[in-house]
């Protein structure tokens, strides 16, 4: 683990890969370090948000250092099954062409694998899943952005595919949609983290309609 300054009050923590990463986020959220702020990990890397009244980097740095040295392996995060409706993919025809497969195929591969929670980002809740399968790796950004992207739109590109929690603009390839809300900002719903797992089932028109708005159930 290499840790360096970021900005004048955190420490970023630049791990050996994810699962690393993950530890290490873990291992500081349940120390609850009186000079913890907040804890935010990307991928491999994490950041370590500290009062300055309470720590310095020095001292943060040689804290993180020792979490690190105690760290056990951790548990398989929590498991969500997130409904997609596949009929409502913007660009679901065109990734197949591009990648040579069937539509079929294509939501066989999106519906075949256990996605990671790698990151949240971009709007709140927005959750960066990997990784795709080879069938569907390399599909590049929109040249021109949506300017605007419903929420609930499942999208893909490069290795990763993501679900916008509230309408934005946006550039990702749209493979579907997903009638559940995962964000609500006013009642301080988040239920998706990073290290928890998701696995995308497919569903139809009738029940993306009957089940728009409902809430992420949570299963394990």
């Amino acid at each position: 683990m290499r840790l360096e300054p970021l900005g004048d009050q955190a420490v970023m923590a630049y791990c050996a890969d994810e699962s690393a990463a993950f530890v290490i986020a873990e291992q500081c959220r349940r120390a609850q370090l009186a000079w913890v702020v907040d804890v935010v990990q990307a991928y491999t890397s994490v950041a370590v948000y500290y009062d300055l009244t309470r720590v310095d980097f020095d001292q943060a740095a040689a804290q993180l250092t020792g979490l690190e040295r105690t760290a056990t392996t951790l548990a398989p995060g929590r498991l969500h099954g997130i409904p997609c409706c596949y009929d409502l993919g913007l660009d679901l025809e065109r990734i197949a062409e591009q990648m040579g497969l069937s539509v079929e195929e294509v939501i066989a591969q999106h519906t075949g694998m256990r996605y990671t929670v790698y990151a949240i980002g971009f709007c709140p809740g927005f959750p960066y899943l990997g990784y795709l399968p080879d069938a569907l790796t390399g599909m590049p950004r929109l040249a021109s952005p949506r300017l605007r992207v419903e929420a609930g739109s499942v999208g893909l590109t490069g290795r990763q595919t993501g679900i916008y929690t509230e309408e934005r603009p946006g550039g990702w390839n749209i493979v579907g949609r997903t009638p559940l809300e995962l964000v609500n900002v006013a009642d301080g719903y988040f239920p998706l983290r990073t290290g928890d797992r998701v696995e995308f089932r497919r569903t139809g028109v009738e029940e993306f309609q009957g089940t728009q708005g409902l809430r992420l159930p949570v299963y394990v």
